[in-house]
């Protein structure tokens, strides 16, 4: 338990967990780049989380309470564009722009961005508005998304 009386989450599981779910929590993009807040479940149920670091979490990862029980995590619906037309282009200025992308075969994903679906659509992108979970693509230099990397080393990639 926190100071607060509620359940404490210290640490995170990726993927699956064998532990029993306490709860789960839907949290949009932005909101799944935590480190201490306190967090509404599903049922109503609350859950502070604390953890030594901020970390983005994925859907699908676990949050562990200190009495061993989880919290399944979800992607909640956000507003998002669903992008079509020539993919290895369109995908190079949306990375371009340091904007999350989820890359879905057919299509790409981002989120509800004017100015990118503005710029996209004079690139020749076909651009469809929806609502749906959004789980882009992690950083290149790191599990999940990444805070930031050094040139410093210039062997360390």
């Amino acid at each position: 338990m926190s100071g607060l009386g509620l359940p404490s989450a210290t640490s995170v599981h990726r993927g699956s967990a064998s532990a029993a779910l306490a709860g789960t929590v839907r949290l949009a993009y932005d909101d799944r780049m935590i480190r201490r807040k306190r967090l509404t479940t599903t049922d109503g149920g609350t859950v502070m989380v604390d953890l030594p670091e901020t970390v983005g979490l994925d859907h699908g990862d676990h949050l562990i309470l200190s009495d061993g029980r989880a919290v399944r995590v979800e992607a909640a619906i956000e507003p998002l564009m669903d992008i079509t037309g020539d993919l290895p282009r369109l995908a190079w200025h949306i990375g371009n722009r340091h904007a999350p992308c989820q890359i879905m075969g057919d299509r790409l994903r981002i989120r509800l961005d004017r100015v990118l679906e503005r710029m996209l659509t004079q690139l020749g992108a076909r651009v469809t508005h929806v609502m749906a979970p959004f789980t882009p693509e992690g950083g290149a230099y790191g599990m999940g998304r990444t805070m930031g990397h050094s040139h410093a080393d210039p062997n360390a990639h």
